[in-house]
């Protein structure tokens, strides 16, 4: 990947665009994106490339420090579209302590969105049910707590292939018919378009989310994928999704939310982030716009 790549090897068919550019408005670097960059770096990034949000990584933050965190990004004016992650609510031994601490840091970086990956069988097991009714027993214990912190727990549905062990939420209709049993204000849903694309009730199902959307995530799925699916995302415009129709859904829900772009991809994370980041807000405005 170059700064000038852009999809099928064509020429980037426009600039890169500057900071301030009324485009970019709605914009979310995921810090994941450009691994290698602590916090300080992925924030002077941003501001270099005037993305106007950050998605942050509790790694990253522990490592910086969650104080310092918190007030560089407050300093320099970012917004945390949402901190990554909570969850492993599957886990056979309890995970609570750690998302309520998830919570907490949530809180402190000033998101009200803590993204949840619910986490897959236990090691042994093939349970998938049981499985899945402790998502709903962790989800009702720690509902009262993110409350109470006022942060949404945003429930990320995975595509299948991760079912086994990253998380047995799977479809957008179902993590709704979960988070259902809570209120809107305290348990949403991610919409992350590597995971629901290929769902042939993905647009109905954004529609009933409705205000649920608690985070819009977007990158491609890449075609073939690799060796290691978790590697298989890609910039947009280098796979196979069609941005648009799913943006408009999201948009028709009333979301006012930012768009995080969160990338797991070797060849990207070996690049260096400035040009990742020249190419990200490039391929967010000619692809998912």
């Amino acid at each position: 990947m170059t700064a000038v790549d852009a999809p099928s090897g064509r020429p980037a068919s426009i600039e890169t665009p500057r900071p301030g550019d009324p485009r970019l408005a709605g914009l979310s670097l995921n810090q994941w994106t450009t691994r290698n960059w602590g916090v300080a770096e992925a924030v002077e990034g941003c501001l270099r490339a005037g993305i106007p949000a950050i998605g942050l990584w509790r790694q990253q933050v522990a490592e910086y420090g969650l104080t310092q965190s918190a007030k560089l990004v407050r300093d320099a004016s970012l917004r945390v579209s949402s901190l990554c992650r909570g969850g492993s609510l599957t886990a056979l031994d309890s995970s609570l302590d750690d998302n309520r601490r998830a919570i907490d840091e949530a809180a402190a970086l000033g998101t009200d969105c803590l993204v949840m990956v619910a986490g897959g069988l236990p090691e042994g097991s093939r349970d998938l049910a049981g499985a899945r009714s402790r998502v709903e027993d962790a989800v009702q214990e720690l509902e009262p707590y993110a409350r109470g912190a006022e942060v949404r727990l945003a429930l990320e549905p995975l595509h299948p292939m991760y079912c086994a062990d990253r998380a047995v939420l799977s479809t957008l209709r179902q993590t709704l018919d979960l988070a259902s049993h809570w209120p809107v204000e305290s348990v949403g849903v991610v919409v992350d378009t590597f995971h629901v694309w290929w769902d042939p009730e993905v647009l109905a199902q954004i529609a009933r989310a409705g205000a649920r959307i608690a985070s819009f995530q977007v990158c491609d799925l890449l075609n073939p994928l690799p060796a290691d699916l978790l590697l298989g995302r890609g910039m947009m415009g280098d796979g196979v999704i069609d941005f648009r129709p799913l943006r408009e859904a999201v948009d028709a829900t009333g979301y006012t939310g930012d768009i995080e772009v969160e990338i797991f991809n070797a060849d990207v994370w070996a690049a260096d982030g400035h040009e990742v980041i020249s190419t990200l807000a490039r391929r967010y405005i000619t692809e998912v716009l």
